[in-house]
């Protein structure tokens, strides 16, 4: 591994001319959407390193997370012929537009600071296409979370970590009966299959979740045990509130905050909220896995992908911000902000609360497992056809459409036809 001090000097010797190019103009214009308190912090630590290199910022918020209102509005900009310079994705999506042809090369930069040597590998298949570099990762989050509020659990008289799932369902009854909301939910369809990720995990194991959602084995998506699964979701939907239907996850993350609900499954991002709610993690807020998926650790990475451009002034700043994106103080000072865990593997977890050193060691033990598995729930496990046509069988039976058993019938369906 290279130490920081190697690091910088490589790209100060490599990277020199392309920074010197980046501040004679060229601002960045970049589509994302991170809109909620802790999401904005976070990337104002992005705008201020450019904005100190003299590297304006050109923001194109899309809200909605989940990216896929900010997907539409890059298809249209790319119809007219006008892509933005870096755009945030996830995922296969990257892949997509890749094989479109619409996305620039990061090559030089990545060879000068040793991308290679420091990105996990299952970070790699999305950041590069057909070996070339073509995304910056800003991160690596989690799904397979549930996040607590302390307070509110003690007052129920949970006074243990739930470690199975009926122990976790006894918890959440337990808030429940004390007048509380128990989970905290938004009924979007991407928040109920970020759900169904650790659900999933936790009913049928890492290998089974490989097989349904990597695979897309038949067998599995239509087996007794995916009937189990969405079972337990249908469990779930017991402790939730009334008014969760179309809540932005961010006010379901309030809702924890403020001690209105006691728990919330969701990825990593939550922890943004509540630190910028001033909540102190490991502390006010308690963090585990899913009961059922220690060990275990379904990731989707935030990455900003460089459109091709034809101004070299412009090609100087994507290398620019993508340098500075990958830098260890950048990866750290983002994602203690953020909620998320380094891109990189050769960064202490010092400067991390309780929940990051957690996030960071479950990370490292899952990749030298073999269980650090895509996320189907944000586009890591299979492409978006498919990623969507699940989201619209778990919603529609989050929602009471179809009984489990039928649930998975039309899961096993609903994949055949997106293939």
């Amino acid at each position: 591994m290279r130490t920081t001090r190697t690091w910088t000097a490589a790209m100060a010797l490599a990277c020199a001319g392309t920074l010197a190019a980046a501040q004679e103009g060229a601002p960045v214009e970049v589509l994302h959407w991170w809109t909620s308190g802790g999401e904005a912090a976070a990337l104002n630590v992005l705008k201020e390193a450019l904005g100190e290199q003299g590297i304006g910022w050109n923001d194109m918020p899309v809200a909605g997370g989940g990216g896929e209102a900010a997907m539409t509005a890059l298809r249209a900009r790319v119809t007219a012929g006008n892509p933005p310079t870096a755009v945030q994705m996830l995922g296969f999506d990257i892949q997509d537009w890749a094989a479109e042809g619409a996305l620039g090369n990061l090559n030089d930069v990545a060879e000068a600071e040793g991308w290679d040597e420091v990105v996990p590998e299952a970070i790699q298949e999305f950041s590069k296409y057909e070996g070339n570099w073509i995304a910056a990762p800003v991160n690596v989050h989690s799904t397979n979370w549930v996040w607590a509020n302390a307070a509110v659990l003690e007052e129920a008289g949970v006074t243990e970590q739930p470690e199975t799932w009926d122990e976790f369902i006894a918890a959440l009854q337990a808030v429940q009966d004390s007048g509380k909301i128990a989970l905290a939910h938004g009924g979007q369809a991407w928040q109920e299959a970020t759900i169904f990720d650790g659900v999933v995990l936790s009913t049928g194991g890492p290998d089974f979740y490989r097989a349904a959602f990597i695979d897309l084995d038949p067998e599995a998506l239509g087996s007794e045990t995916m009937v189990e699964a969405f079972d337990r979701m249908a469990q779930l939907r017991e402790f939730v509130d009334p008014n969760f239907s179309g809540r932005d996850w961010n006010l379901a993350s309030a809702m924890v905050a403020n001690g209105e609900a006691g728990f919330q499954i969701m990825g990593d991002w939550a922890k943004g909220e509540f630190i910028n709610a001033g909540l102190t993690p490991g502390e006010d807020i308690l963090c585990f896995r899913v009961p059922g998926t220690e060990g275990a650790v379904t990731f989707n990475s935030d990455q900003f992908a460089m459109f091709d451009v034809a101004s070299e002034e412009a090609r100087a700043s994507q290398a620019a911000m993508a340098s500075n994106i990958m830098s260890p103080e950048f990866q750290i000072a983002f994602n203690t902000v953020k909620g998320s865990v380094p891109a990189r593997t050769d960064i202490s977890d010092e400067a991390f609360d309780a929940c990051g050193k957690k996030g960071m060691a479950d990370l490292a033990a899952a990749s030298e497992a073999g269980t650090l598995l895509g996320s189907m729930a944000h586009g890591h496990a299979n492409p978006a056809a498919v990623k969507n046509a699940i989201y619209d069988v778990v919603t529609a039976h989050f929602n009471g459409e179809y009984d489990s058993a039928t649930a998975a019938e039309e899961l096993v369906n609903a994949v055949e036809a997106a293939m």
